[in-house]
């Protein structure tokens, strides 16, 4: 077998939910062992974290230059492969562009940057270092979505018409309302966050969800925002129409103040011929809906998956795996292409969903800026 990828973490410390995400998900295939990190930008608490999580201290770093620098003294066999930048988004940038200059591969959360200018930029970066580059949507990774992604690309609903994507969150009703709390989180930040809340943070989830599946491009946007407050700099709450085609339309809704909601990610897809449903709250059951026939529930281990659903399940049916696993699968995939194993194009997001991410985002705000007008994206 393999040596296992040697992994630095940046960021992700303490109680982070995306740290341990990251973390569980590298372990669960047996393909990475985490080799060095920054995890906080405290060295004192950053050392005090490592040795909670069993990292040894030679290779905690007290910046992210400082890795790069220890790092590139090292033997190639002996440094860092691959680096999961957990940052918050102001940092996804200047650290996955260095990792790239310096020939390392990346895991990236999203956003990948801050603007779409940034995204090009990294977009060369990456193709001059040849390295891997991968970015976290997680939900692409449940085996149900990767069924359905499939299903598609084979004509089982045949034309697609019409596309409905949403993702309700209710936790920032509790900072909103509060004037000093709302001035005082990153995530309503413009200067850390970016220049988007709700659409840079879960919108373009629904978005990388509906291209993801599909197969098929979202052409221009039409978007209305909701700040709540008129000292809130950042969209809490947004409607997008989209067109993917001259006959192919759809919505995509986000909201971080839906309240009562969790983590309400969803997305039906329909065509001539059929369906599809998907909850990632009941991630296990993929609806597939006619007008002729009972709707009929797929769910994740059974022989009648694809190959790409079945690579990403880990236990017989019956058996419920959620977004560590979710994530996992992506995590298997980077570990494919690191080692120049053959693998499908849909087992990690790339760098060209981050650009259109990117692309998304900003048509967007603009979509709303300019009075909420129809903006094109890039091709």
């Amino acid at each position: 077998m393999p040596k296992k990828i040697r992994l630095g973490i940046l960021g992700g410390g303490g109680d982070s939910l995306i740290g341990v995400l990251h973390r569980v998900a590298s372990f669960i295939n047996d393909n990475y062992q985490i080799t060095g990190a920054v995890f906080n930008p405290d060295f004192e608490v950053n050392k005090a974290f490592a040795e909670e999580v069993d990292v040894p201290l030679n290779r905690i770093y007290k910046d992210f230059d400082t890795l790069i620098t220890e790092e590139m003294k090292l033997p190639k066999e002996e440094r860092i492969q691959v680096c999961s930048v957990l940052t918050p988004n102001f940092l996804h940038f200047p650290m996955a562009k260095k990792l790239l200059d310096n020939g390392f591969h990346v895991i990236c959360e999203k956003p990948m940057t801050t603007t779409l200018e940034e995204a090009k930029v990294l977009q060369q970066a990456h193709e001059k270092a040849g390295t891997v580059f991968a970015l976290t949507h997680t939900y692409t990774g449940y085996p149900m979505v990767r069924q359905m992604r499939e299903m598609i690309k084979a004509g089982v609903l045949g034309k697609i018409h019409k596309v409905d994507a949403r993702y309700y969150q209710g936790w920032i009703n509790t900072i909103i309302h509060d004037k000093e709390k709302r001035n005082s989180v990153w995530r309503l930040d413009p200067k850390k966050a970016g220049i988007s809340s709700c659409m840079g943070d879960i919108g373009v989830h629904a978005f990388n969800m509906v291209e993801y599946t599909t197969g098929l491009q979202v052409k221009s946007v039409l978007c209305d925002f909701n700040y709540l407050y008129e000292d809130n700099q950042m969209d809490v709450d947004g409607t997008v129409l989209i067109r993917m085609g001259a006959h192919v339309k759809g919505v995509i809704r986000g909201s971080q103040v839906a309240t009562g909601e969790e983590n309400g990610l969803a997305i039906a897809i329909y065509g001539e011929k059929g369906a599809f449903r998907w909850e990632q709250e009941k991630p296990n059951f993929l609806y597939k809906m006619s007008d002729t026939e009972p709707t009929q529930v797929y769910k994740p281990g059974h022989p009648y998956n694809s190959k790409l659903s079945l690579d990403g399940t880990k236990l017989p049916a019956g058996h419920p795996e959620g977004i560590f696993d979710s994530m996992a699968n992506i995590y298997l995939g980077v570990a494919k292409a690191i080692r120049g194993e053959k693998y499908n194009n849909g087992e990690f997001p790339t760098m060209t969903d981050g650009v259109r991410g990117m692309d998304f985002i900003e048509a967007t705000v603009k979509s709303h800026k300019d009075g909420n007008t129809w903006v094109t994206l890039e091709d």
